[in-house]
């Protein structure tokens, strides 16, 4: 699978971009057809909750999307990821009907 991070008007640190593509690459446990993912990492104007992290995952048929915005983009990320496991368990439903 194909990850491509791209940080919005700041320049992410390295750590970051390898812990979001390590949470990604275990959704392959969830299902195994996902062609790519494309990650975007934006710092909102909002006081406290200003981390806003979106997530586009390709699979065969469609494509899975989430976005969560918190207080860190690891905190974001899990949130995006959690919502995203939901929706991929959805879609190897449909796929097994």
């Amino acid at each position: 699978m194909n990850v491509n991070v791209q940080s919005i008007k700041f320049d992410a640190d390295k750590k970051l971009i390898e812990f979001i593509e390590k949470k990604i690459s275990k959704l392959e446990k969830f299902f195994d057809g996902i062609v790519d993912a494309e990650v975007y990492l934006r710092i909102d104007n909002q006081p406290t909750e200003n981390k806003k992290v979106e997530i586009r995952l390709t699979i065969p048929g469609h494509d899975i999307f989430a976005e969560r915005m918190s207080k860190t983009f690891e905190e974001s990320t899990d949130l995006c990821i959690d919502a995203i496991k939901h929706q991929l368990d959805k879609a190897k439903e449909k796929l097994r009907q």
